[in-house]
């Protein structure tokens, strides 16, 4: 597997070399090992001003302050504690209406499943053929039983990007709170907390070159006592979310965080730069359809569907290439892409699908050769 070319970075994303030296330094009994919580010698206090210096990191890579930000053990957890964590404390005071895209992910997706089994009443918003939900939608969705509004920022599939600066001015004048699931987008887009009108907004470390098993949840300082914990225990993180810190994890999402914000630019026009040479090799083939467009998606994400191929076939075909055929929470399923169908592609093209997506890691003359046999299985496959 080691010399097989990595093009799946939307799954997750190898861990920085310069990220693994700060990690390491936290784990062996020479390291700062300690736990955090105590209070009554010096390794705990090493190990919590590590914490909190990673705090600020995180903070300064989406413009919030550093006492916003709660450690979670990813955005998955980060989307549960802000949708239910807004939602359940509600229950039985009021009707409660939430918002939400129809293609979200799951992280999203099954907490407002759950609580509509609660009563909850949730609408999903159908995006438009570029997987872009807009600002009227959102409006118009609002009524006054509305606690919450949450959509991603940039969508995992299809890498289709949203408003959002525009939608959380919307719910910023209705008063109601909005959540981003910024999991496929900090790091690699500009993000501001302030500037776009978020008050909650969920991140995870692996999807932007540190460990998996990390994340955190932003939660604006004057929206912090709407949230009620989902894990109870020993009352870390303000009481938001109990738990010992891994001191680890958390400094190594600090230090990526850090290179991300630092590393912007750089990261982004070579990202550009692999996508297009990859488009530019595989135009040559017919049948090769862009699902989503080039004008409203970040340029680390390319999602294609093959007239005469189907996507699963070509995946075992690509052995010496590491693609999906969508989100890595969803590879078991047979079933077409619900994000590609909900945007307009019809389910037989959506089951020829992959998503290739670019990183930091990858070479241009990988990308070639990838994008090479790319062209030669699938011509081979239809013969």
């Amino acid at each position: 597997m080691n010399n097989a070319i990595y093009l799946d970075y939307a799954a997750t994303t190898p861990m920085d070399p310069r990220v693994i030296e700060k990690v390491v330094e936290c784990l062996g009994i020479e390291g700062n090992f300690g736990n955090p919580a105590s209070r009554s010698h010096g390794y705990g206090w090493m190990a919590e001003a590590a914490v909190e210096m990673a705090r600020g990191q995180v903070a300064k890579l989406i413009g919030a302050s550093p006492r916003e930000i709660v450690w979670t053990s990813g955005a998955t957890e980060a989307d549960n504690l802000a949708i239910k964590g807004v939602v359940l404390p509600l229950l039985g005071q009021r009707k409660c209406h939430v918002i939400t895209t129809s293609i979200e992910h799951k992280a999203v997706l099954d907490p407002c499943k759950y609580l509509e089994s609660l009563g909850v009443k949730v609408t999903y918003l159908k995006p438009n053929a570029q997987g872009v939900v807009t600002v009227a939608q959102v409006e118009e969705a609002i009524t006054a039983d509305t606690v919450l509004v949450s959509v991603m920022h940039v969508n995992n599939e299809i890498g289709s990007i949203n408003p959002i600066s525009e939608i959380g001015a919307v719910c910023r004048k209705h008063e109601v709170l909005f959540h981003v699931d910024a999991a496929q987008s900090v790091g690699k887009l500009a993000v501001d907390v302030n500037d776009m009108n978020i008050d909650l907004l969920s991140m995870s470390a692996h999807k932007i070159y540190g460990p998996k098993g990390i994340g955190a949840l932003f939660v604006r300082k004057s929206v912090e006592s709407q949230v009620e914990a989902q894990i109870l225990g020993g009352g870390h993180e303000r009481g938001l979310r109990s738990g010992t810190l891994p001191t680890h994890q958390i400094v190594g999402f600090g230090e990526a965080a850090h290179l991300a914000r630092t590393e912007y630019t750089s990261d982004m026009a070579h990202a550009e730069k692999l996508r297009n040479v990859f488009l530019e090799i595989i135009k040559a083939v017919e049948g090769i359809h862009l699902n989503g467009d080039l004008a409203h998606r970040i340029p680390f994400n390319l999602n294609v569907s093959i007239d005469g191929v189907e996507g699963e076939t070509l995946l075992i075909a690509l052995k010496d290439i590491a693609v999906s055929s969508g989100s890595a929470c969803n590879s078991a399923s047979v079933d077409p892409s619900y994000v590609l169908t909900e945007i307009g592609v019809p389910a037989k093209r959506a089951l020829s699908s992959v998503r290739l997506s670019f990183g930091r890691f990858a070479t241009e003359e990988e990308v070639k050769r990838a994008a090479q046999s790319f062209a030669e299985v699938v011509t081979r496959l239809r013969g």
